[in-house]
């Protein structure tokens, strides 16, 4: 009889949660396991982030922080929390703004959209069309009446600003802004986007 033979183990294998017919729907969201952190639902599928750059990281902190300072106490800020758009849809934006009764407890995972004033994505490689194309025509439908869109443009913030059209309920483009961004809604705000530099580039500039 010859030695005998080692098993190998078997390589471990990830497994992937299996969509049901008709594909996921937000409430599963709360209830997969082991889904990675910023997990969004579109169109019934799961969709995950990909590691964040520098820029997104500081341009998040960037918003969320500026519009906490200049927000009316009847309003919320919050970031990377999803929203109910309906029930195959549950996208996370980077930053949103939201009526105070919206907050209803602690332990609550998402807003519904109706209670959104405004939604802020800030642009990653993977997120471009996501980005610029399916959220906008999705945030619209759901009646959120600012979108905010935040670009990398060579190393500087650009955002695009949008605003619900009533009459067509799509989004029209209200501005691009570079340097410096003042608008009066959904309130009054007016920021220094060369603020969302590195340390480093922006002790070099002064």
């Amino acid at each position: 009889m010859g030695a005998p033979k080692s098993i190998e183990p078997e390589a471990h294998r990830p497994r992937w949660a299996v969509p049901p017919v008709g594909g996921w729907t937000a409430d599963d969201l709360d209830t997969l396991p082991n889904l990675p952190p910023h997990t969004e639902l579109i169109d019934g599928s799961l969709v995950f982030v990909s590691p964040q750059t520098v820029f997104h990281a500081r341009a998040v902190d960037f918003f969320t922080w500026q519009l906490q300072s200049s927000a009316p106490p009847e309003l919320e800020i919050v970031r990377d929390f999803t929203i109910d758009v309906d029930f195959q849809n549950r996208p996370e934006p980077d930053v949103v703004v939201v009526r105070a009764e919206a907050v209803e407890s602690l332990r609550q995972t998402r807003f519904p959209a109706s209670s959104v004033l405004l939604a802020v994505e800030v642009v990653a490689d993977e997120s471009v069309t996501r980005d610029r194309e399916t959220k906008p025509v999705k945030y619209a439908r759901s009646k959120i009446p600012h979108y905010w869109r935040v670009e990398n443009q060579d190393g500087h913030a650009v955002v695009h600003v949008f605003e619900l059209e009533p009459a067509t309920g799509a989004y029209t483009s209200t501005g691009i802004f570079h340097d410096r961004m003042k608008v009066s809604a959904p309130f009054p705000v007016d920021l220094d986007l060369t603020a969302i530099v590195s340390r480093r580039r922006a002790t070099a500039s002064e």
